[in-house]
């Protein structure tokens, strides 16, 4: 009898049709897998299934009985002896047993229940085009697989999937990217500062002779709140008494002309070069850090740095066409005593900043500029003798005059490059074939470097023209 059994169970593994689902026949692309019969075992098959979509099962002989996994994942109906329809209910795993009416398996379905991708695959052949990414969906993620022209072109698929799939954690992105992926970014940071200070006072002094006693009068009209900072001195009035004598005598009389005046240019200029991979950031700082004391817990005191200078930071990510997408921040600051913090006898300066920050779309090559960053301060005072300094013409020589006038203007040049990696016989740096020179030839022939051209060094080093490279000597 165990003979027959075994040739009916190879019959109707031979004869089971496969299962049909026209509603995902397609959208997933899962083939079946066929387990060989061991003994008397059942035929086993693994098939995947679309979330809350249905499938046919058409078995080789009559089934009585259905025994399913887990209800939650998957439901069977038997609807007639060979034909049972199965509903993926959520996703997951889970197995049906199907026997006949003397109990004996006829089969064992394992049943993966996935996302249907179908729609999804439609979406990101129209929406992005230009790119090769097919979508599958593995244990309940959407896998991206295939290749885009540029990263920008892969994150849009991804956020595509990541929509359909309900959280970005879903999504096991596996896109190859064809194009290049490195930006080199030349930035040119330029600040001019301008300053206009000028003063304007008189000083009058003045001695008289009374009996045996003396009055001296001094006074300089210069503002006691100079807006200069106390560049100059300023009002200063002292009066001296002694013996007085009514029968006293001018003895002398005399006045100065105290004028001052400057006027500076502040000119502040990098140039950074960075590299960085699509979709990475990279930082540049050409500056310094100043300490400043933190106070932490059980009267402990910390210190902590804080930078300053130029400071460049950038994000690129490379779109289709060549064009580069250019997340860019600079600023540039400086230590000022305008807002300065001093406690315990400790003066903590403050930082006078400029900064930009912007989302450029810039060929590779091209260069943007963003300028109009101007800041203008002017101060004005006006001191002097009350009544006296409104008189007119004479006036003048009783007040006294500050005037502070500050521009500052700002400007950034980016120029975003797609650049790719080259090989080590084509670079070269300063320190090539540089040679410290002796004692004797530093001496006597006042060399510095012992050899300033290596014999049979490659001519091609030799065709820059331009600003560029380092001073070596």
């Amino acid at each position: 009898m165990k003979p027959k059994i075994v040739k009916s169970l190879l019959m109707a593994a031979s004869a089971l049709a496969f299962w049909t689902l026209p509603a995902l026949a397609q959208t997933i692309a899962a083939p079946t897998a066929e387990v060989a019969l061991s003994g008397d075992g059942p035929v086993a098959r693994t098939i995947v299934l679309g979330l809350n979509q249905a499938g046919v099962v058409d078995l080789p002989v009559s089934a009585a009985d259905v025994v399913v996994g887990d209800p939650a994942i998957v439901d069977a109906v038997i609807r007639s002896p060979r034909r049972a329809f199965i509903t993926g209910r959520e996703i997951g795993q889970s197995n049906l047993f199907f026997f006949d009416a003397t109990g004996r398996p006829i089969l064992n379905l394992h049943v993966r229940v996935e996302p249907n991708v179908g729609e999804l695959n439609s979406m990101l052949a129209r929406a992005v085009p230009n790119a090769a990414i097919v979508a599958e969906s593995f244990n309940g993620s959407v896998v991206l697989t295939g290749t885009a022209p540029s990263a920008a072109s892969a994150d849009q698929a991804a956020r595509i999937a990541a929509q359909f799939a309900g959280t970005p954690e879903q999504i096991v992105n596996l896109v190859a990217i064809q194009g290049s992926e490195q930006v080199l970014l030349k930035v040119r940071v330029v600040e001019m500062q301008r300053t206009v200070l000028k003063q304007l006072g008189i000083d009058l002094a003045a001695s008289a002779q009374f009996f045996d006693g003396q009055l001296q009068l001094a006074a300089q009209t210069l503002n006691p709140f100079s807006v200069n900072s106390g560049l100059v001195g300023g009002l200063n009035t002292t009066t001296a008494f002694q013996n007085i004598d009514p029968t006293a005598t001018f003895q002398s009389a005399a006045a100065a002309l105290n004028a001052f005046e400057r006027i500076g240019v502040v000119r502040t200029l990098a140039e950074p070069n960075l590299t960085a991979i699509s979709g990475e950031s990279a930082r540049f700082l050409a500056g310094g850090e100043f300490p400043i004391p933190v106070a932490q817990q059980e009267d402990v005191v910390t210190i902590e740095f804080r930078p300053f200078g130029v400071g460049l930071g950038f994000t690129p990510v490379v779109l289709s066409g060549g064009r580069i997408s250019l997340r860019m921040s600079v600023e540039v600051s400086d230590l000022t005593t305008t807002g300065a913090v001093t406690t315990g006898g400790l003066t903590i300066p403050a930082l006078a900043v400029r900064r930009v920050e912007s989302t450029l779309e810039l060929p590779s090559g091209g260069s943007m500029i963003m300028a109009g960053l101007i800041q203008a301060d002017t101060r004005s005072t006006l001191d002097g003798v009350p009544g006296i300094k409104n008189a007119p013409v004479l006036g003048a020589l009783f007040r006294s005059r500050d005037f502070v006038n500050e521009e500052t203007e700002l400007v950034v040049i980016a120029t975003p490059y797609l650049v790719y990696p080259a090989g080590v016989k084509s670079l070269q740096s300063a320190a090539d074939g540089v040679r410290v020179a002796n004692d004797a030839a530093a001496i006597f022939l006042g060399k510095i470097n012992d050899r300033y051209r290596v014999q049979g060094a490659d001519a091609s080093g030799k065709t820059w023209r331009g600003p560029i490279g380092f001073v070596v000597e």
